[in-house]
């Protein structure tokens, strides 16, 4: 679920109307700017550009220009353009918030979180009120994944504003991010409650995953019906329901969401595996071998050679079976469901010290999986 922009479009107070008495140079500047910033509103960019640049061939140091560049520049994408600009306004009218806030955006938009979070916590000096600010400041913190810190300023944003959706979604997916899946809940329930039918579909999502997360694969098809009634092709909903009702063990109705996702995404070889899963389950061995192979066809995956391997096993190919998954173990030892299924392929062949061997090995690697173990003990005994 991606971030939530929000909503705050910064914009310098054009000069105000009333400009007579003033120099006749004053006057046409005051003119560009406010034609800039409606330019801007506009999205006519080049129209806003002109008229800041002709600003600056008068008044180098304009603020209302520089910035007003800083903003147009970041409109196009072009972060470090902007930045130049906001910082030129910066050097001579320092804590011109309008440049801090513009400069902080472009450093986020960078991936550069560590210097929005400085610039936004110098404009936090001036304003440590401002609600827009500290979200963002607390979203950053959360993409660098300091957690102590991305909370604090959430909470404080809810202390201040208790029903603040950007600091509830915000603090959804921070907790989602350390896998603290019932406390993000909490967060997007409240959101739910609050906005009823009109929620964002990315809430709904969220809660399904934490539910799917959580093996509450029941309550998570509710919410992904949800969604998928708001936006009935969407992929998070379609992959949601489809994962919920393969862990509920209803491989048919899991089929009918990975083929939806396939017909808008046919060369998806990760969600052809998944289908071939669904139809291996149903015992299609078929249909299973055409999708694994479908998937290898536009580059290799381990799961679905897994898959072939598992239907050759039940085929009774079990050799085949095993030389394809000692290959796969030689690339990937620390896959657990590799060396469970060449110890089920010896078990096959009635050769227990070999399938014994096959479990031990990959717990040699360190790796402590309770499967892995189950099985183990099972055989031994």
């Amino acid at each position: 679920m991606s971030d939530h922009n929000h909503g705050h479009e910064r914009e310098p107070a054009p000069p105000r109307d009333g400009d007579e008495g003033q120099a006749p140079e004053l006057v046409e500047i005051s003119e560009l700017s406010k034609k800039g910033y409606q330019y801007l509103k506009e999205n006519r960019i080049r129209d806003a550009e002109q008229s800041f640049a002709r600003i600056l061939e008068t008044d180098p140091e304009n603020n209302y220009a520089l910035v007003g560049l800083g903003d147009a520049a970041r409109k196009r994408g072009a972060h470090r353009d902007a930045i130049d600009y906001y910082k030129k306004c910066l050097v001579y009218h320092p804590g011109n918030n309008y440049a801090l806030f513009g400069l902080a955006d472009c450093f986020k938009a960078l991936n550069q979180y560590q210097k929005a979070i400085e610039i936004w916590e110098q404009y936090l000096l001036h304003d440590n009120r401002n609600i827009t600010v500290l979200t963002r400041v607390a979203d950053a913190y959360r993409k660098v994944r300091d957690f102590r810190k991305s909370k604090a300023i959430y909470l404080r944003v809810l202390e201040m504003e208790e029903s603040n959706p950007y600091a509830l979604i915000g603090l959804g997916h921070l907790h989602y991010d350390f896998k603290e899946y019932r406390e993000a809940l909490g967060f997007w329930q409240r959101m739910v409650d609050m906005q009823g039918e009109g929620v964002d579909i990315r809430v709904l999502t969220s809660i399904g995953n934490c539910h799917r997360k959580l093996k509450q694969f029941e309550q998570g098809v509710e919410y992904f019906e949800k969604a998928l009634k708001k936006e009935p092709d969407n992929f998070y909903a379609l992959f949601g329901l489809a994962d919920c009702y393969r862990g509920i063990g209803q491989s048919g109705r899991s089929l009918d969401y990975w083929n939806g996702i396939l017909a808008q995404d046919p060369k998806n070889k990760v969600i052809l595996t998944r289908a071939g899963d669904a139809y291996r389950a149903m015992n299609d061995y078929e249909m299973a071998t055409d999708y694994y192979e479908r998937a290898l066809n536009i580059e290799f995956d381990v799961y679905a050679v897994l898959g072939l391997a598992v239907i050759a096993r039940m085929q009774g190919r079990v050799g085949e079976a095993i030389e394809s998954l000692r290959r796969l173990i030689q690339n990937d030892p620390k896959n657990y469901r590799l060396s469970l299924e060449l110890a089920h392929c010896y078990l096959a062949q009635n050769e227990r010290q070999k399938a014994i061997d096959a479990l031990q090995d990959f717990q040699r690697l360190g790796i402590r999986n309770s499967y892995v173990q189950e099985l183990l003990t099972k055989i031994q005994r």
